[in-house]
């Protein structure tokens, strides 16, 4: 079926974006999470009216495009996100958020399509490249701050994802539970050496008789 994103979905898509997925995967797991609506022919046309309004802020010209990336050029874009102890985002930084941010910063719109980064999953200092026109490109400084706190240094961010990549490491590795089950079974297997029997008795005892006949 046919649906319109909410908000951007990893493999899916971006926000606005029309998307055929199964219907399953959007009355379970889309709708119940507001990611997406069902694509009526009343909202998407509603959807086409809205980018029309939106793309005559993008640049037509290479001029334009200049001025535009002369502005960006001189934006700092900040973020303030919810993030563990090694600096994985609970959540992502994402082409939308990135674009949204520039509009509601310095009143740039630009095309989500052309924000070149895949969704931010840790804290950091980004430069993110966007196309703005043809030969026109410009990075926008993007920062990634965990809640309530400030930016590490890049020491700091290289130890907290080298540790983080050591700890999935460690998880990763099968832990030691014994022998094989190869080496079991082969044990199993094996009947274990007979005892040596003892004497019989009887043997003495004739003996014995055989004395007493001499």
């Amino acid at each position: 079926m046919d649906v319109i994103l909410l908000k951007d979905v990893e493999k899916v898509g971006l926000r606005g974006d029309v998307v055929s997925v199964a219907r399953g995967y959007a009355r379970n797991f889309l709708f119940p999470r507001r990611l997406a609506e069902e694509a009526t022919s009343a909202r998407v046309a509603e959807l086409h009216k809205r980018d029309a309004r939106v793309a005559r802020h993008e640049a037509k010209t290479a001029e334009q495009a200049q001025a535009i990336a002369a502005t960006i050029g001189q934006t700092e874009l900040r973020f303030e996100v919810k993030a563990g102890p090694t600096g994985s985002l609970f959540g992502s930084v994402t082409p939308t958020d990135i674009a949204d941010e520039l509009w509601s910063k310095a009143k740039v719109r630009v095309d989500r399509r052309k924000i070149g980064v895949d969704n931010i999953k840790r804290i950091g200092r980004y430069q993110v490249p966007i196309d703005l026109f043809q030969d026109v490109q410009v990075d926008v400084t993007t920062l990634v701050i965990p809640e309530g706190g400030e930016l590490p240094s890049e020491s700091e961010l290289a130890a907290m994802e080298a540790s983080e990549q050591q700890a999935e490491a460690a998880a990763a590795e099968p832990a030691h539970e014994g022998p094989a089950m190869e080496e079991i079974l082969a044990t199993e297997d094996e009947e274990p050496a007979a005892e040596a029997e003892p004497e019989p008795d009887w043997r003495a005892d004739a003996e014995a008789a055989l004395a007493d006949n001499d």
